[in-house]
């Protein structure tokens, strides 16, 4: 039997990972279910063959991959997640300036309870305006197979209805998210992503297959996928890699036992934020179009959403990565506080040789992190923005190119990292191999 083989037996010897993975799942499943049923009202085939020939190409058609094809479908889920992570980004910026929400931050479990319950009221406000713009940009849209909503159906009823069930189907998935987190395998809300990225993939292959059929060249094809390996590779490289700055720690006679006089290592990782730059900065450029449904007749709308905001365009690329290193950068900061390590440090009898405990500790840590993060940002930033470069230039499907690159790539990456290092974590408890032998995912020690 492979080591690998024995290690997936292994994950189901154990109980309790065995109930959490399978939880996991079932839970997965049922938001894939809710991607499927369709709004009352909206004439389904319509909306996805819309989306198929205009939107797929366009920020509207990497929404509906955020959430699985789930706008295409005009399901009860369409709005996805997205709310809450814009609530969760708002609410993280007031942290950083208003001293209440400072304050909550650092009073403990009560703290997060209370933050928690702010970010569900702004899930709540956001998912209610989305849903609005969702109505308003349905019901004024015309395709040559006929509207979208019905003239009959189209009207204050239709309206309020979608609005609510909309709202309430990010509500169910915000708390299906937060049951996986505490009780199931992994990030939920990062799952709950991953999972409708995931189910494009498929159909994303068969597109491009068709490509191959209708009369491209293999080996252009075959270059193209070696490109997305190596793009693939740098991606865990990055995502892995740390720098490790080595700490002492003084000696300590305790009774007949000696303590400390070991080095240990502080891992600074270049991706320090995660996936979660690239998930913020999408979360606030979908706001723009959000707001842009509500005038579907203003020209000056209309020029902003075409050539400034327009999915693809130049500006809204360079404004993307921009708010991509600003996050990393700001994530990065709430996630790793060098003066607390520096605190921790010295209460330890711990120091970085050559390097005085206390402030200046605090200063060279901050200094390091800060130059590390930059690259990282920097690569972050082109990462995401590939995709529009293939699909316009490589001849790449727009949704064979979100796989190809970009956040589709970063997140399904850094998620499924993530989540096999907490089975590992589990393992390991259990005294059983992990899926890397030394024991541990590289770049986790």
């Amino acid at each position: 039997m492979s080591k690998l083989s024995e290690t997936f037996t292994n994950i189901f010897k154990i109980q309790e990972l065995r109930e959490r993975i399978f939880f996991t799942a079932a839970i997965l499943i049922i938001v894939r279910l809710g991607s499927h049923i369709t709004l009352p009202g909206v004439d389904a085939r319509v909306l996805a063959d819309y989306i198929r020939k205009s939107g797929e190409g366009t920020l509207f058609g990497l929404y509906d991959l955020f959430v699985g094809g789930a706008f295409s479908n005009a399901a009860v889920f369409a709005l996805g997640i997205m709310p809450y992570i814009s609530s969760s980004i708002v609410i993280q910026l007031l942290g950083a300036v208003v001293p209440y929400f400072q304050k909550l931050q650092k009073e403990g479990e009560d703290g997060r309870k209370k933050i928690t319950q702010y970010t569900r009221y702004g899930t709540v406000l956001i998912s209610f305006l989305q849903a609005s713009g969702v109505v308003i940009k349905l019901e004024s849209t015309v395709t040559p197979s006929g509207p979208i909503v019905p003239a009959a159906v189209a009207g204050f009823g239709f309206a309020l209805s979608t609005v609510v069930v909309l709202t309430a189907g990010t509500i169910f998935m915000m708390w299906l998210g937060e049951q996986i987190t505490e009780r199931g395998i992994g990030n939920g809300i990062s799952l709950i992503i991953f999972i409708g990225i995931i189910a494009r993939f498929p159909t994303s292959l068969l597109d491009e297959y068709q490509l191959i059929l209708a009369g491209r060249n293999i080996i252009i094809e075959m270059v193209i996928l070696a490109m997305m390996g190596f793009i693939v590779a740098g991606v865990v490289l990055v995502t892995q890699g740390t720098r490790r700055i080595p700490v002492q720690y003084a000696k300590r006679v305790i009774g007949r036992k000696v303590y400390g006089g070991v080095t240990q290592y502080i891992p600074l990782r270049v991706n320090t934020a995660g996936v979660m730059p690239i998930i913020f900065a999408q979360a606030i450029m979908f706001v723009p179009q959000i707001v842009f449904q509500f005038f579907p007749d203003s020209e000056f709308v209309d020029m902003l959403n075409r050539d400034w905001f327009g999915y693809g365009s130049w500006t809204y690329s360079i404004i993307y990565a921009l708010m991509i290193v600003f996050f990393t950068y700001f994530y990065t900061a709430i996630a790793f506080n060098p003066k607390d390590v520096a605190d921790n440090m010295k209460k330890q009898g711990g120091f970085i040789p050559g390097i005085r405990p206390g402030t200046h500790t605090a200063e060279f840590v901050d200094n390091i992190l800060t130059k590390i993060t930059l690259p990282g940002s920097i690569f972050l930033a082109i990462i995401a923005i590939l995709p529009t470069m293939m699909s316009k230039y490589g001849g790449v499907t727009p949704g064979f190119a979100q796989f190809f690159g970009g956040t589709s790539l970063l997140i399904v990456v850094g998620v499924a990292l993530d989540t096999l290092q907490q089975v590992e974590s589990h393992l390991l408890m259990r005294h059983y191999d992990g899926f890397m032998k030394s024991g541990k995912l590289r770049g986790r020690r």
